[in-house]
């Protein structure tokens, strides 16, 4: 999940007798499935949660551009070098669309972004880590945006309707990241020794990662049962987690891989896999900086934006002259009016 840990900023889910009329209504639109748009009128702290939700998501767009981004000049060939670019972009494009719906809810752009430099936002902990070989950007494709999929289609039902309808356009062009990946991941595993032995590393530096993804586990998820009311969050963190795995295990078994987890099994009587207990302790301390590109990371977003300024400003400009040329005209137009 690319929002992990969204705070609603309510100690427990408000029941209709706790809501004063305004808010009953509120809710009774989303229970219908009926969109909630930006004119219309919402409680406040559903508009935060949005805000923290929305922003989060695409800083993680931005951000996951960059241990990609570390392997356009070193890709294989020059199919995959292609391939690779326009990945990048489109994820460059997710985190456009997220931006604009979440400034659809009263925030800026400038503000989520200062807040993301500063270190007040966070982004999804799953792009802290390393990528040390070409076999990490296909388990990248196949892991990490597998498990984005699967908390993002859900999204594309979410109440607010500039982020659902985002969601969907995403959720399309992440199918294609995640096939890329999986085909990065079939081909070396079907390559030479030392190709495999690549494959076989990657997927064990970042299956317990890509698990982390959804966020802890229901009973420590302490602000899911608002979110969920809202409809902000359709499903919970251990059920996405539990159909990532039944997903991609029988995918690693086609691939040759074993994944690294000897709790893994079958179970008949769930009809789902059992595995392993999750190193939640990992996952706080790369949530609270400490993972192991965390500085270079955030430190690669500021310099972007600092080296960028001087695009931002020539572009104000440009428009501030085209408003002012029209402006002109327009006085021009009016003038020769009042003198006909």
């Amino acid at each position: 999940m690319y929002a992990q840990m969204v705070d609603t900023g309510l100690k427990e889910v408000r029941t209709a007798d706790d809501m004063p009329p305004e808010e009953r209504a509120f809710q009774a639109r989303i229970d219908a499935d009926i969109k909630i748009e930006p004119k219309d009128w919402m409680p406040e702290a559903y508009r935060r949660t949005l805000i923290r939700q929305i922003s989060q998501h695409a800083h993680s767009e931005i951000v996951g551009m960059l241990p990609e981004g570390n392997w356009v000049t070193r890709a294989p060939t020059l199919k995959r070098k292609a391939i690779l670019m326009a990945k990048i972009q489109d994820e460059a494009g997710h985190g456009l669309y997220l931006y604009s719906a979440a400034e659809t809810l009263g925030i800026s752009r400038d503000q989520m972004l200062a807040d993301l430099h500063a270190g007040r936002a966070k982004y999804s902990s799953i792009f802290n880590y390393p990528t040390l070989t070409w076999a990490d950007i296909g388990t990248i494709g196949w892991l990490v945006d597998g498990a984005a999929i699967m908390n993002q289609i859900p999204l594309c039902r979410c109440s607010y309707g500039p982020y659902a309808r985002a969601m969907v356009r995403i959720c399309k062009e992440e199918s294609f990241h995640q096939r890329q990946g999986y085909d990065i991941m079939l081909a070396m595993s079907r390559g030479t020794d030392e190709q495999q032995a690549m494959a076989k590393d990657a997927l064990a530096r970042w299956w317990w990662p890509s698990l982390m993804m959804f966020g802890p586990s229901d009973a420590a998820s302490v602000h899911s049962g608002q979110s969920a009311a809202w409809k902000i969050k359709l499903l919970s963190n251990d059920e996405l987690r539990q159909r990532f795995v039944d997903q991609t295990v029988p995918q690693a078994d086609f691939l040759g891989l074993t994944v690294p987890d000897p709790a893994l099994r079958w179970n008949d009587e769930t009809g789902h896999y059992d595995f392993g207990a999750i190193d939640w302790s990992e996952f706080h301390n790369v949530i609270k900086g400490n993972g192991p590109c965390n500085r270079d990371r955030l430190q690669a977003r500021v310099n972007a934006w600092d080296e960028g300024a001087w695009v931002r400003e020539a572009a104000m400009a440009h428009a501030e002259k085209r408003a002012a040329g029209a402006a002109r005209a327009v006085a021009s137009i009016q003038q020769q009016g009042r003198t006909a």
